[in-house]
């Protein structure tokens, strides 16, 4: 065998070798990560209901927003499925364009939290999670008929209860505080994917998606008032 042949065996064995490597570090991390903590706590925890005050001041304030409430189930103070619903809402008249809109829906958001704090039974929790929200909802759309400038006639627009669909992802980055009691206090901040839709009357972005938010946004908040259960 050659110094060159050598050589080329010895560095496919030791590529192989930190592939395997790497592969059983990344299946034993993969593993932790989705493992139960295990000591002597039950795994039934209870569950708590909150209520979101960030889409209802949203609501209060503006053209839109929405009242959302969750049932969250807690698993050995580790994971946390949930299920978060609202009443999503919107009535926006634009003062440039002269386009109304309005739509008012309700949606659904389901997913799962892991506490990442190290002391899972303590009485505040840092989560990271994931939502698959959905909404289907009708809109209205219209201008009022103002003069062409050039061909003068009316050129009015309007849609009327437009069907549409939508499907999305939140990543999740939230903290839960105990205040007293079964009383909690949560903040969250939410990365947002649309991941597929479908709108009637050849529209591709509506204005307010119930649940979602404005068609550009990527970001969100909510500041939930949690009772533990």
């Amino acid at each position: 065998m050659t110094m060159l042949s050598y050589m080329s065996t010895s560095i496919r064995r030791l590529t192989i070798s930190l592939l395997l490597i790497a592969a059983a570090t990344a299946t034993q991390a993969q593993v932790k990560f989705f493992s139960i903590q295990k000591d002597s706590i039950p795994m039934f925890r209870g569950f708590a209901v909150s209520f979101d005050l960030v889409g209802a001041g949203m609501l209060a304030l503006s053209d839109y927003g929405q009242y959302e409430a969750a049932l969250r189930v807690n698993l050995h103070d580790e994971w946390f499925p949930i299920v978060e619903a609202g009443l999503g809402k919107a009535t926006h008249d634009d003062e440039v364009t002269r386009i109304y809109y309005s739509t008012s829906a309700p949606y659904i958001k389901i997913g799962v939290d892991k506490n990442m704090l190290k002391a899972k039974h303590g009485p505040n929790r840092l989560y990271l999670g994931l939502r698959y929200g959905f909404t289907s909802y009708k809109l209205d759309i219209s201008r009022p008929d103002f003069p062409d400038p050039v061909w003068k006639w009316d050129t009015g627009y309007g849609i009327r209860e437009a069907s549409c669909k939508y499907h999305w992802a939140e990543i999740v980055v939230g903290i839960d505080a105990k205040i007293f009691g079964p009383l909690h206090l949560g903040w969250s901040v939410r990365y947002k994917q649309r991941l597929a839709h479908s709108e009637e009357g050849g529209l591709d972005k509506t204005w307010y998606v119930p649940g979602f938010g404005t068609y550009d946004t990527k970001l969100g908040a909510t500041f939930n008032v949690i009772i533990d259960i």
